[in-house]
């Protein structure tokens, strides 16, 4: 993967499509973020802890940093604070992108796994995995909501970039 541009442009999207889909998911109560599920992480809330756990492991990585334990998906976290996690992260992210350049997207970076493991890969291929971890998941959160009964978000790219004439 080597077009920063066309990165930039996938991260962008799946900035919007988490807001969304945080939208979608706060006003359900705690019985329903909890609800049993067979697919994701086994739960709303724990799938959109999953999401943010991902893309804020993937970020350190990018940076080269020691990575933190894997965030705990059972934690009891309320909305406000998984939107701010949210948030905050993606402000890294955003940061981090505006200080790239185009030849950093071949630089390889070792990084140890959540098993601690030692891998090497390009910046471009870590980010790319990011953005198809997000939108695995985030397309099982919205077959979550459907299940409960809520409106779930349409996170199709066009949604993000389309403007009424």
């Amino acid at each position: 993967m080597s077009d920063l541009s066309t990165i930039t442009t996938i991260l962008r999207y799946g900035a919007w499509a988490n807001e969304e889909l945080l939208h979608a998911a706060s006003g359900l109560p705690d019985s329903k973020l909890d609800q049993p599920f067979d697919m994701g992480m086994g739960s709303l809330r724990k799938t959109l802890l999953h999401i943010h756990a991902g893309e804020h492991v993937w970020l350190q990585r990018w940076q080269g940093r020691t990575e933190t334990p894997w965030p705990d998906e059972n934690e009891p976290v309320g909305f406000p604070t998984l939107i701010a996690r949210f948030r905050e992260t993606a402000a890294a992210r955003n940061a981090f992108l505006a200080k790239a350049a185009h030849d950093d997207f071949s630089r390889p970076i070792v990084y140890r796994d959540s098993r601690g493991s030692l891998f090497r890969a390009t910046l471009g291929d870590m980010m790319l995995q990011m953005c198809l971890h997000s939108a695995h998941h985030r397309s099982q959160a919205v077959n979550m909501l459907r299940r409960l009964g809520a409106s779930p978000p349409e996170l199709d790219y066009m949604m993000s970039v389309r403007a009424p004439v």
